[in-house]
């Protein structure tokens, strides 16, 4: 592949060229030469699109594809097809297939099924086998084999022994857990936030509490250990509180936030529409705005959609008894904009590839090419022609966006929505 992008502007800090617009030359899957007006050469393509930006390569830290086992909600190739299209060139795959990802040959086999995509995927492995929150599965081998973390998804760890023991056991070869954060207890049978609006509608609540006297029991136990914690899609302002001060401490911890809890609050819950109906829960304003200070601050470490399909069957049905998530891929980047300034976005965009262990690649010359390419201006409304992905559970279908991502350059390859 020979191509050159015409007039991008550049949104890399780590690189020489940063807020510089220029044309970038890339052969065979690698940065030749980045100047104004580049000569074309023969059999070379060129990339010119409206308003063009680039930056490093977007990854996603919380992605699910059903395959194997629920490819009726999405496949492994479709899944990254859609993810290039949306600015990503990298994303972890979480664990909850048919059958869990809990050992080194379902590692190897989900590693086969994204050989020819240009998003690369990056598997993350159950911390329990079957997700079971029992026994602990094949951390080592699952390692050995490209697994970049361990945790079972949207499972709390009740059994604060074996959360320790994880922790303990992952430093010798330094292993990343992951410990989503929701005492079931405390949760119950609770749907939505619990405040006014549940109140209202009669749903039944899911405190903040939940969630903040787990993060607490996990970040004590992380005091204890050392060792290394990733806590994904925090939802309250005390959750950013707690781990500002873990920070602050010296602990080894980062987290997450999800696009759709920076974005929207449980007021959208008012039709019991379905598709808002996630984990942890949307929450209130002031726990918005919270999440927001906290990526501006860096307590947050990174941005992830959290996507995950859900099937007809399993989410336009009662409120009480619908399957959790919404995708979000498609709807990343131009809903972002609505929120936050352009470099920040970007900044979270990427900052979890640092976190995960995955090598960055500046924009340079003589770097390998993987590049997101976007466009951060112009109106426009999401509706269900934007959705590429198989499932349509979309929690922002019609909302007001800004800007566009136009896809990625990675593994050689160029892919554009």
């Amino acid at each position: 592949m020979k191509l050159i992008i015409r007039n991008a502007k550049i949104i890399d800090p780590q690189s020489p060229f940063h807020n510089q617009t220029a044309d970038i030359l890339i052969v065979d899957g690698f940065i030749e030469k980045i100047g104004v007006s580049l000569a074309d050469s023969e059999n070379t393509q060129e990339v010119l699109l409206d308003d063009l930006h680039v930056s490093q390569g977007w990854f996603d830290s919380s992605v699910s594809l059903g395959e194997p086992g629920f490819e009726d909600r999405e496949t492994i190739a479709n899944g990254l097809m859609v993810a290039a299209k949306s600015g990503f060139t990298g994303i972890a795959l979480q664990p909850h297939s048919f059958p869990i990802i809990d050992n080194q040959s379902q590692i190897n086999f989900v590693k086969s099924k994204a050989n020819s995509s240009a998003t690369e995927l990056f598997p993350i492995g159950a911390l329990t086998k079957n997700a079971e929150g029992k026994d602990m599965a094949e951390l080592f081998d699952m390692k050995q084999a490209g697994a970049i973390a361990f945790g079972d998804y949207n499972k709390s760890f009740e059994n604060a022994n074996l959360l320790k023991i994880a922790l303990q056991y992952t430093q010798d070869f330094d292993g990343l857990v992951i410990a989503y954060s929701q005492d079931s207890n405390i949760k119950g049978n609770g749907v939505a936030n619990e405040g006014i609006v549940s109140t209202r509608l009669g749903l039944k609540g899911i405190p903040n509490l939940a969630e903040e006297l787990q993060i607490a029991r996990n970040l004590f136990l992380l005091e204890y250990t050392g060792g290394k914690m990733h806590i994904p899609t925090i939802s309250t302002a005390k959750s950013v509180a707690l781990i500002q001060e873990a920070k602050a401490k010296g602990l080894q911890v980062s987290c997450s936030v999800s696009v759709h809890h920076l974005t929207m609050t449980d007021e959208k819950l008012d039709n019991f529409d379905t598709r808002y109906k996630v984990t942890p829960p949307l929450r209130t304003e002031a726990d918005r705005q919270a999440l927001i200070s906290g990526i501006l601050d860096n307590t947050i470490d990174m941005i992830t959609t959290d996507h995950n399909p859900i099937d007809i069957e399993h989410k336009k049905m009662e409120f009480d008894t619908a399957k959790n998530g919404t995708i979000g891929l498609e709807s990343a980047f131009c809903t972002l904009t609505k929120v936050l300034p352009l470099e920040k976005i970007i900044e979270k965009l990427t900052e979890g590839k640092t976190v995960f262990g995955i090598e960055n690649s500046v924009i340079k010359e003589g770097a390998i090419a993987n590049i997101s390419l976007f466009n951060p201006e112009g109106k426009s409304t999401f509706t269900k022609t934007s959705i590429l992905s198989k499932s349509k559970n979309s929690a922002f279908l019609g909302m007001e966006t800004q800007g566009k991502a136009y896809g990625i350059i990675n593994k050689g390859k160029l892919i554009l929505a």
